[in-house]
């Protein structure tokens, strides 16, 4: 049943992202910032880990919960350190995920050759 709830969840974020694109005409750039917003607004009124405890990876694949990533860590670091905690906490959370794009991004753009 968990797998279910996951494809649902997880469907049901991409329908949203791809009907910002298609109907709203927004670009691929705008719909993305859009998603992470929503994620890091929804962390920060604590709505997102109650969907992430019921959804599983339908909820934490998504780049929505990129922005919950982002203000999860910078609450927590925030609670130990005060407001330097708040930057510290963006990057301790993320880093890994923000180095991979940029070391597989170089890597692609090493590899393959844009046609002009």
């Amino acid at each position: 049943m968990m797998f279910l709830w996951a494809f649902l969840v997880g469907g049901t974020i991409c329908l949203i992202g791809q009907f910002l694109m298609d109907v709203v005409k927004l670009t691929p750039a705008h719909t993305m910032s859009s998603l992470v917003v929503t994620g890091a607004v929804l962390d920060g009124f604590g709505l997102y880990e109650p969907l992430v405890n019921f959804a599983g990876a339908g909820a934490t694949v998504p780049i929505t919960s990129f922005g919950n990533a982002l203000v999860h860590g910078a609450m927590a670091e925030a609670e130990k350190h005060g407001v330097i905690g708040i930057i510290t906490g963006i990057f301790e959370v993320t880093s890994a995920g923000i180095s991979a794009a940029i070391v597989f991004g170089f890597i692609m753009a090493v590899m393959f050759r844009p046609k002009g």
